[in-house]
């Protein structure tokens, strides 16, 4: 019997489960709006938007104009007062509320996910699982954590498109229920229309919760600079990053801004490859389009030949195919590593980096394909690439200092100590990094060096949402740290002194 995408996850299936769910996200011609001024209304410029797993047109975001997307921040600001003043029992009820009927919507949600974003459907549903749970734990400890701390005001959250659950919404639930006001703004690559439904969820159980889409650029003015604004969330690339962080330097306001680094995973007198094996295919989950994958392996150049088999054996596992196919309607998804990256533009780029490096003296060492027996006959499959492999990346090349954000891996031959370390500090701070070896206290004293905040042991690091602090070193981060008590800290104001890494470089953590 020839594939065939599943009925449990035929989008317009799904857009009809949404439609019912929450009527109101759309015009009545079937448009998608925007949430503003505490209502669905607004559908801006429309701009047709597709999905990467095989090209099917999912709708028409609604992108906002400035002066419409100001309307949302003022109206989104006079919320603010009222809700901080409402007690924080009420405001648990309230958020215990909308994670309950997240609950009855996880399917839906991470189903919504794979078509938007190309993740598979396991990767899909943990993104709202992390969510739903990861807010519930803070639903029950907030008064711990809280104490006397006073809610900023009203906070604006832009983020990329590859968490839209796990880190925008959770990020969202957590900052209302501190007592904030917040706004939104969908990632233009993907997400809006998962994050529709959950925020429609929100504002039925009462939330102060405000959601738009436009273009970053011409919306920063508003949702960056603006007074009103009391606080900044932002995850992305270091571009932007850099130019919100400058244009924020001479205002008051609480920020936190979390860019990419060259994620590095340092190998020095080693020998469990087995676990290492585990680790390479763990670390391909979604294409590595992740701000904590690891994309550079800092290998001792006498290890490189256990390493290569390792990598090649791991990397030969890896399914890449369209996450909707099964045989029959009764068949399970099949177990894929990854589906696309986010749109074809990214994955010609991701060429475009490859290309480059070749072209400037790096080595090939791994060129996957992609099994024809894991799409449809004929598919559009412009946004699909299977894992590459370089070694002896000269220099010049552009991959050198740069996250690739996709599936492209680079090896560093080293002989020394020193050049292990120089060589996994490349891009002048990083989320996470690694550091294995069989000398476990060598291992351990290296990872004091590594400019990462998270440096795993024999072990990958991972960004972690609920009691453990998380933050960047360097150009990785800037403003103040999140995770556990830290995330309720970075948008109240209390006593105690937020920790961060700021411009002024004040109180830098300490190692992780």
């Amino acid at each position: 019997m020839s594939k065939m995408i599943s009925p449990q996850v035929e989008f317009s299936s799904l857009l009809s489960q949404m439609k019912t769910a929450t009527p109101e996200v759309f015009s009545a011609d079937g448009k998608f709006l925007n949430l503003l001024e505490g209502r669905w209304q607004e559908f801006g410029t429309p701009r047709e938007f597709t999905s990467p797993v095989d090209g099917t047109q999912l709708g028409w975001m609604p992108m906002l104009s400035p002066g419409t997307a100001l309307r949302a921040v003022v109206f989104a600001k006079g919320e603010a007062a009222a809700w901080a003043a409402t007690d924080l029992d009420e405001r648990k009820s309230r958020v215990q509320d909308c994670l309950n009927q997240l609950r009855t919507h996880v399917e839906l949600t991470g189903k919504l996910i794979m078509w938007e974003i190309g993740k598979t459907a396991k990767l899909g549903f943990t993104d709202i699982d992390r969510a739903i749970e990861g807010v519930q734990w803070y639903v029950d400890n907030i008064e711990g954590m809280l104490g006397r701390r006073t809610p900023l005001g009203l906070v604006s959250n832009i983020a990329s498109w590859n968490y839209p659950m796990s880190v925008l919404l959770h990020a969202v639930l957590v900052q209302v229920l501190c007592g904030n006001a917040v706004i939104a703004k969908t990632p233009t690559d993907g997400g809006f229309i998962s994050l529709s439904l959950t925020f429609a969820i929100a504002r039925r159980c009462g939330l102060p919760v405000t959601l738009v889409s436009g273009s970053g650029g011409e919306l920063s003015d508003v949702l960056v600079k603006h007074e009103a604004i009391d606080c900044l969330s932002f995850v992305g690339g270091r571009y932007n990053g850099r130019n919100i962080a400058d244009a924020l330097a001479t205002q008051n306001k609480r920020y936190m801004l979390e860019m990419e680094g060259v994620n590095t995973y340092g190998i020095w007198d080693y020998s469990d490859w087995a676990t290492l094996a585990d680790q390479l295919r763990k670390g391909y989950d979604y294409g590595k389009q992740r701000c904590t994958a690891y994309v550079r392996f800092v290998v001792e150049r006498r290890l490189f030949p256990q390493f290569l088999e390792t990598y090649w054996t791991a990397m030969q596992g890896l399914k890449v195919g369209n996450p909707t196919l099964v045989d029959h309607a009764d068949d399970p998804l099949p177990d894929l590593a990854f589906g696309p990256v986010i749109n074809a533009a990214q994955a010609e780029d991701l060429d475009r980096l490859y290309d480059n490096a070749l072209k400037t003296g790096a080595t090939p060492i791994y060129e996957g394909r992609l099994d024809e027996s894991l799409f449809l006959p004929g598919q559009d499959r412009s946004a699909y690439r299977a894992p590459r492999a370089l070694v002896n990346l000269p220099r010049q090349s552009e991959l050198y200092f740069k996250e690739p954000f996709g599936p492209i891996d680079s090896i560093v031959l080293v002989d020394r100590v020193e050049e292990l370390v120089g060589e996994m500090n490349i891009s002048n701070g990083a989320l996470v990094a690694a550091v294995a070896s069989d000398d476990v206290k060598w291992a351990a004293r290296t990872a004091r060096e590594v400019r990462a905040f998270k440096v795993g042991v024999n072990k990958l690091r991972s960004r972690g949402d609920r009691e453990e602090v998380f933050g960047g070193l360097g150009e990785s981060w800037k403003g103040a740290f999140v995770g556990g008590a830290l995330l309720v800290e970075a948008v109240t104001e209390g006593d105690k002194v937020v920790r961060g890494n700021f411009a002024d470089a004040l109180l830098l953590p300490e190692k992780i």
